[in-house]
């Protein structure tokens, strides 16, 4: 089993940044793959980007190419999503998972977290 937490949601004003944290912990090294996505109210869970553990493959969203990267802490078994230029759009709860494969689908991935809402004003 593997237990992801979130963190570092919060409120930002348009253009501003936020870095994200997901903490892996159980059998963080059974990881293949790590994603983020997102679920604004009324909305189906969106892919945001995901990469391999080992960062070798990272696949983004369109909408988040040159905004939002993922970096990771392997001494930590932590990823981060750095997201700047946020935009009112990106106000959403924002989701880490886990899985044995990059890929844009959340069915794919076995384990997710509880979730960070990030809010954007205008």
């Amino acid at each position: 089993q593997v237990q992801l937490v979130e963190s570092g949601g919060g409120l930002v004003q348009a253009g501003g940044s936020l870095r994200l944290s997901c903490a892996a912990s159980g059998r963080p090294f059974s990881i293949y793959a790590m994603g983020w996505f997102r679920q604004a109210p009324g909305k189906e869970r969106e892919f945001v980007l995901a990469a391999r553990w080992s960062g070798s493959i990272t696949d983004y969203a369109d909408s988040m190419k040159g905004r939002f990267t993922i970096s990771r802490d392997n001494a930590k078994n932590t990823v981060y999503l750095q997201m700047n230029s946020l935009k009112p759009e990106d106000t959403a709860v924002y989701y880490c998972a886990a899985g044995g494969k990059v890929s844009l689908y959340a069915s794919e991935y076995d384990y997710w977290g509880q979730g960070t809402q990030v809010t954007v004003s205008s």
